[in-house]
C-alpha cells in the first residue's frame, strides 16, 4: 500500500503515497505487518484488495466481532478503487465502526487514517488542510497502540515534515520518531532519515541513506523506496541537471523491483529528456504491462513521445486513452488535453 501526500510545502509532496505504506528480513516484516493473521497480511501486502474484501466479509459473517477482519474490510473498501467516492465513504464508515467496537486495536485506527488520507486527495486544498489535524491524531493513536507500526511511524514522520508548523508540522518531532527506533528498528529509522534529508534538500545525504536500504520482500518498505527514489530522481531530472544519476536510480528500481512500473516509467522520462522518443516508448510500453501501471500517467507520456517522433496518429490515440481514464491526474489531464487540441 502507499499513502498519498499533499503538496503543502517543500520536497516532501508525494502524491500517491497519505494510504497504506511502506523492512528488511524477518525483523522488518514483523515491524511492517498490519495484521497478525497471515492470510489478511499477505493479501494487503500484495495489494489484492478485492480478495481481501471477500475474505474480510466472510470472516465477519462468521464473527461480527472479528477486529482484524473489520479493519481489513475498511482497507479493502478504501483501496480497491480509490477513485470511487462511494467506496471511500463505505471504507470510512467501516473504519468508524471498527474503532467503536475495538477502540484499542491499532489496525482500526490505521484503517481510519489511511481512508482519510485517500479522501483528502479528492478534497480541495483548503478542506484537506482542515483535516490534517484529524489525520495526525489518527496516526498518533495508531502508534500509541502499536509502537512497532512501521506504517504509522513513517507516515507520521512524513506528515510532520510535509505540513507547515501552523498545522502541526515539526522537523524536531520527525527526528524524535527516527531516534526512538534507531537501534530497535534501524531500517525504519533509515527511511525516515531519507525523508528528513529530502526536506533539508541534502540530496547527497538522501541518496546515501536511500542506497543503503535493503527492502527485501516487504511490500511496505518497497513502496517507500519507490516513492523516495522517484522523488530524488525527479530532482536530478529537473532541467536535465543530472540525467546520469536519475538513470542510475531508475535502473536500481528496475533491478530490485522488476514487477513495478516505477523504474520503467521513470527511465522513459530520462530518455524523453535526452530526445530519444523511441527508447521512451519502449520503456513506457513495458511499464504499462505491470500491475501498478495505473499509478502512472503512461498514456499521457506515450502521447508526448509519439508526438516527439512525429507520429500524430498514435500520439492522438494515446492522449485520448488518457483523457478517458477516470483515474487521470488533473495536471496531466490538462496537459494531455492541451496537446490533443494542438494535434486536432
Amino acid at each position: 500500500m502507499t499513502i498519498p501526500f499533499l503538496p503543502f510545502r517543500g520536497t516532501c509532496s508525494m502524491v500517491n503515497t497519505m494510504a497504506a505504506l511502506t523492512l528488511l528480513g524477518a525483523l522488518g516484516t514483523a515491524q511492517a505487518a498490519i495484521f497478525k493473521d497471515p492470510r489478511l497480511e499477505s493479501l494487503q501486502d500484495a495489494h489484492k484488495y478485492s480478495d481481501l474484501e471477500q475474505l474480510a466479509q466472510a470472516r465477519l459473517k462468521l464473527n461480527a466481532g472479528d477486529a482484524e477482519a473489520s479493519a481489513a474490510l475498511s482497507l479493502a473498501l478504501t483501496f480497491v478503487d480509490p477513485g470511487d467516492d462511494k467506496r471511500l465513504e463505505a471504507g470510512a464508515r467501516q473504519a468508524k465502526l471498527c474503532i467503536e467496537q475495538h477502540p484499542l486495536v491499532a489496525a482500526c485506527h490505521l484503517a481510519a487514517a489511511q481512508n482519510l488520507s485517500m479522501q483528502m486527495l479528492n478534497m480541495g486544498m483548503a478542506k484537506a488542510m482542515r483535516n490534517v489535524g484529524s489525520l495526525k491524531e489518527a496516526w498518533i493513536r495508531t502508534l500509541e497502540l502499536d509502537p512497532n507500526s512501521f506504517t504509522a511511524r513513517v507516515q507520521l514522520a512524513k506528515l510532520y515534515l510535509t505540513v507547515p508548523g501552523l498545522l502541526g508540522g515539526s522537523m524536531a518531532k520527525a527526528k524524535d520518531l527516527e531516534a526512538a527506533v534507531r537501534s530497535s528498528q534501524p531500517e525504519t529509522a533509515r527511511i525516515i532519515r531519507v525523508y528528513i534529508a529530502a526536506e533539508d534538500k541534502k540530496w547527497t545525504e538522501m541518496e546515501s541513506e536511500l542506497l543503503a536500504l535493503a527492502p527485501g520482500k516487504d511490500g511496505a518498505m518497497r513502496s517507500e523506496v519507490r516513492e523516495a527514489t522517484t522523488q530524488l530522481a525527479k530532482v536530478f531530472l529537473k532541467d536535465s541537471k543530472d540525467l546520469a544519476k536519475a538513470q542510475s536510480l531508475y535502473e536500481r528500481l528496475q533491478r530490485d523491483q522488476p514487477n513495478s512500473a516505477s523504474g520503467f516509467y521513470g527511465m522513459s522520462r530520462v530518455f524523453a529528456a535526452r530526445g530519444q522518443p523511441d527508447e521512451a516508448i519502449r520503456h513506457l510500453e513495458r511499464a504499462r504491462t505491470l500491475s501498478d501501471a495505473g499509478e502512472y500517467p503512461i498514456d499521457h507520456r506515450l502521447g508526448d513521445a509519439y508526438l516527439a517522433k512525429g507520429d500524430k496518429a498514435q500520439g492522438k490515440a494515446a492522449y485520448e486513452r488518457y483523457i478517458a481514464n477516470k483515474r487521470a491526474h488533473p495536471a496531466n489531464l490538462e496537459s494531455a488535453r492541451k496537446s490533443l487540441s494542438q494535434i486536432n
